[in-house]
């Protein structure tokens, strides 16, 4: 009997620190993930973030699929989102 509720206790320990490990990476995880957030713009958003920007040309580089985009919703009513850091280092890369 002793040797039962020795064995139980060291399982019990096991499982402690098991589940105390995956609270900790979860946690380390959920950090890493709101840290790596992505700003997300509007055409018209863009526009206001970068001055000499239009709209134009902005629709113009999604039409030619040189910055990464998401459009919301359906067709041609969807709202088009592109990528803040997508859409600053293509201008970099083209200026």
């Amino acid at each position: 009997m002793e040797n039962k509720t020795e064995i139980m206790a060291q399982i019990v320990a096991l499982l402690t620190q098991l589940i105390d490990n995956d609270t900790e990476i979860q946690n380390n995880i959920g950090s890493e993930h709101s840290a790596e957030s992505v700003e997300m713009l509007t055409v018209k958003e863009c526009t206001q973030a970068i001055k000499g920007l239009s709209e134009h040309t902005v629709r113009q580089l999604v039409a030619q699929k040189k910055i990464p985009y998401i459009r919301t919703g359906q067709g041609k009513r969807g709202k088009i989102l592109i990528s803040k850091a997508a859409l600053l280092e293509y201008l970099g890369g083209a200026a």
